[in-house]
C-alpha cells in the first residue's frame, strides 16, 4: 500500500519506523509540523518524525496549515492509498480527509471511546484507570469519533508516569497500526462504529493543571504528579517560589499527622502532608537548577518547622 505518514513527536517515530520496515507498504512522503525553535539558542529543529524521514531520504511536507491549497495539491499528486497518522498535531479538514482512497487511519493512545482528545495517557493515569491501550480508527471531522479498526490493551502500573506509559504504547501501537494497514489492504478488516456509551474527553494539559493540591487525598496527589511527568511537570510553591516535583510515594507510618502541604524533613526522606496520609517526595527541581533528591533539596533550602508547600 502506498502511504503518506503524518506525525510529529517522538511517540510517533516507532509507527513510522514500523512502516519503513514493512515489506508491504511504501512510505511516499511524511507530513509533520514545521521546524520549531528549541534549546538555548532557539535554533529551528526538525521534528523527530521529520528527522527520521530525512534519514531515509523521504520527502517531508511541513504545511503551516493542513488546509493550505499547495499542500492539498501536493498530497493529491502523491496519490496515497492511505494516510496513517500518529500525533500529527494539526486539524485535518474534509478536503484533506477525502484525498486517500482508504482515508486517514489514526493511532490514538486510549481505548476509544474513552479519552478522546489531546492527552489520553495523562487522563488515564490521573483518573486511576486500571487498563488503557491504543486504538486505530478512521478519521472523521468529529474529534476522535471515527469507526475503530483495532485495539491493543495495556495494564497501568502503580508507578507509571505519563512518559513511561506513552513509551510502551508507542511501541505496541506501532504494531497495531501496521497490522491495521495490512488488514485494510487485504480487505479482511472492517471498522466498527464507536458506542455512544463510555465517551470521555482528555483536553490538553496546561502548566496550571500540573499544580499540586496537597489538600487532595494522597492517592490523587500521587496520580496527578505521575500524570504530568515529564511534561509539563508537577509543581508547587514554597516561599512564593515554584519547585518542580517528581513522583512521590505514599507512606502510612507517620504517627502524628501532617497538615496538607506541611513539610517534615527526616534523615532519609522528606514528607509532605496531604488530605489523607503523607507522601514522601522523590526528586525536586528549583527554578534554574538541576533536579536533585528531596533530602538534598531540603538541606540546601533549610526547611523550617511548619513550612508548607502550597
Amino acid at each position: 500500500m502506498r502511504v503518506v505518514f503524518a506525525g510529529t513527536p517522538a511517540p510517533a517515530v516507532p509507527s513510522l519506523q514500523a512502516l519503513l520496515d514493512s515489506d508491504r507498504h511504501e512510505v511516499a512522503a511524511v507530513i509533520t509540523r514545521p521546524d520549531a525553535p528549541a534549546g538555548r539558542g532557539r535554533k529551528l529543529v526538525r521534528s523527530p518524525v521529520g528527522a527520521l524521514a530525512d534519514e531515509h531520504g523521504i520527502e517531508v511536507l511541513t504545511p503551516a496549515r493542513a488546509s493550505a491549497p499547495d499542500f492539498l495539491q501536493r498530497l493529491a499528486e502523491l496519490a496515497p492509498d492511505c494516510c496513517p497518522v500518529v500525533a500529527y498535531g494539526a486539524l485535518l479538514r474534509e478536503k484533506a480527509l477525502a484525498i486517500p482512497k482508504f482515508g486517514w487511519v489514526n493511532l490514538h493512545f486510549s481505548l476509544l471511546p474513552a479519552w478522546r482528545g489531546a492527552a489520553p495517557v495523562q487522563a488515564a493515569i490521573k483518573h486511576g484507570d486500571e487498563f488503557t491501550g491504543a486504538s486505530t480508527f478512521r478519521l472523521v471531522p468529529e474529534l476522535d469519533a471515527g469507526p475503530v479498526y483495532g485495539v491493543v490493551t495495556e495494564q497501568l502500573r502503580a508507578t507509571d508516569t505519563a512518559g513511561e506509559l506513552l513509551d510502551r504504547l508507542a511501541v505496541s501501537g506501532a504494531g497495531l497500526l501496521a497490522a491495521t494497514l495490512d488488514g485494510i489492504e487485504d480487505g479482511t478488516l472492517r471498522a466498527e462504529e464507536q458506542p455512544n456509551d463510555g465517551v470521555s474527553y482528555a483536553s490538553k494539559v496546561t502548566v496550571e493543571d500540573a499544580k499540586v493540591d496537597f489538600a487532595a487525598p494522597a492517592a490523587a496527589v500521587d496520580r496527578l504528579i505521575r500524570s504530568v511527568t515529564p511534561d509539563p511537570g508537577a509543581w508547587a510553591l514554597l516561599r512564593d517560589e515554584r519547585f518542580k516535583l517528581g513522583p512521590v510515594s505514599i507512606v502510612d507510618d507517620v504517627e502524628d499527622g501532617l497538615a496538607p502541604g506541611e513539610i517534615r524533613v527526616e534523615r532519609r526522606r522528606v514528607l509532605v502532608g496531604t488530605g489523607t496520609s503523607a507522601v514522601a517526595l522523590g526528586e525536586v527541581q528549583a527554578a534554574g537548577k538541576k533536579r536533585m533528591a528531596a533530602t538534598d533539596w531540603a538541606r540546601g533550602t533549610r526547611i523550617e518547622q511548619g513550612e508548607r508547600l502550597k
